[in-house]
């Protein structure tokens, strides 16, 4: 089993990149495995380690088809609507409640009035 090349933190040669660095270029890893690391030290914990990979066998980013951007607006349309009440909560349902604000906690929506009505902003 072969060792990767590791190197300190900011000292990589010109040639590597980070999956977030290709990303920035428009490119993309392309199947290539993890040429190298970059380990950052810690004083009480293990270190920070960011895989590199060579930019020149990087293949270029798939562009968005109409069909993903369809798919892409689906899938996030799904997780604004509440499963409970059917409505578009206007905000991305958080995985811990399931539900939208009103459907979890319905002792603090009184009825006729929206969650975040007061008496304050009424005219």
């Amino acid at each position: 089993m072969a060792t990767l090349p590791t190197f300190r933190w900011r000292l990589a040669p010109d040639g590597y990149a980070t999956y977030r660095q290709l990303r920035a270029l428009g490119l993309r890893p392309g199947g290539q495995d993890v040429a190298a690391q970059l380990e950052r030290p810690r004083r009480r914990r293990g270190p920070l380690v960011a895989y590199l990979y060579r930019i020149d066998r990087a293949k270029p980013v798939r562009p968005m088809t109409p069909a993903r951007w369809a798919a892409l607006a689906k899938a996030n349309a799904a997780r604004r609507v509440c499963p409970e009440c059917r409505r578009d909560a206007g905000y991305v349902i958080p995985p811990t409640l399931g539900t939208c604000t009103t459907c979890a906690f319905p002792d603090n929506a009184p009825e006729g009035r929206s969650w975040n009505s007061s008496p304050h902003t009424a005219r």
